[in-house]
């Protein structure tokens, strides 16, 4: 039986965690740690380093194949990043 002032143990860390100012840097983490998930194994091999500053990804790719497949694909790579994190994270990606 619930009391009147209760909350589910989820609603409360997420109200901790926006009280420290550190959710959007969690979503931040979660969505790096899905890359592959998203991209697929192979892509995800040719990638060296994954970061997200200013809500920019940068992306530093081995592959020029790859890097320009993933240029022409960036507007539906960042859809679905954004779709991942359930709200909008990233504004561009930078593949260097």
């Amino acid at each position: 039986m619930r009391k009147k002032n209760s909350q589910k143990i989820g609603d409360v860390i997420q109200e901790y965690l926006k009280a420290l100012k550190i959710d959007d840097k969690l979503k931040e983490v979660q969505l790096i740690k899905s890359w592959d998930e998203i991209v697929g194994r192979t892509i995800a091999r040719s990638t060296n380093n994954i970061y997200i500053k200013n809500r920019k990804l940068f992306v530093n790719l081995n592959s020029s194949v790859i890097r320009n497949e993933l240029f022409m694909l960036r507007e539906g790579l960042l859809k679905a990043l954004n779709d991942k994190a359930g709200e909008k994270i990233i504004d561009e990606i930078i593949l260097k």
